[in-house]
């Protein structure tokens, strides 16, 4: 199965959710990426049918093992790639804004050499002070 970019935001936004929140509805999806709600009603029914999420009696999202594996890889991007922005010197919102751009283009394989120089990078500086 193919995930959109479209999709993954939806799945990120429901884990950044579900970490400040103990109980996430399609309202609350909605609010935070300022969508309709019928808009985030139509992703969430097409996600229980691909078994990304679970819908409790009254609505309640979570994220399946699957949707949920595809949301932290999406958050990790984004918060990986915004401290690597803002430890060269970007501003915090500049950094997010577009790691949140990245995030869902960039490969396993860059990311990962990314990653890897990011905390080569951060171990240096620990060890100079």
């Amino acid at each position: 199965m193919q995930i959109t970019e479209a999709q993954e935001m939806y799945l990120e936004t429901i884990l950044i959710l579900l970490m400040s929140k103990k109980r996430v509805i399609s309202i609350d999806v909605a609010r935070y990426m300022n969508y309709s709600k019928p808009t985030v009603s139509v992703m969430m029914k097409q996600f229980k049918n691909e078994g990304l999420i679970d819908m409790d009696f009254d609505n309640g999202i979570t994220l399946t093992e699957k949707g949920f594996l595809i949301a932290q890889k999406v958050y990790e991007r984004h918060e990986m790639i915004a401290a690597f922005f803002i430890a060269l010197g970007s501003d915090k919102k500049t950094a997010y804004e577009d790691a949140c751009k990245l995030e869902h283009d960039i490969s396993d394989s860059n990311f990962n050499l990314l990653k890897k120089h990011y905390k080569d990078m951060k171990n240096k500086k620990e060890t100079l002070y």
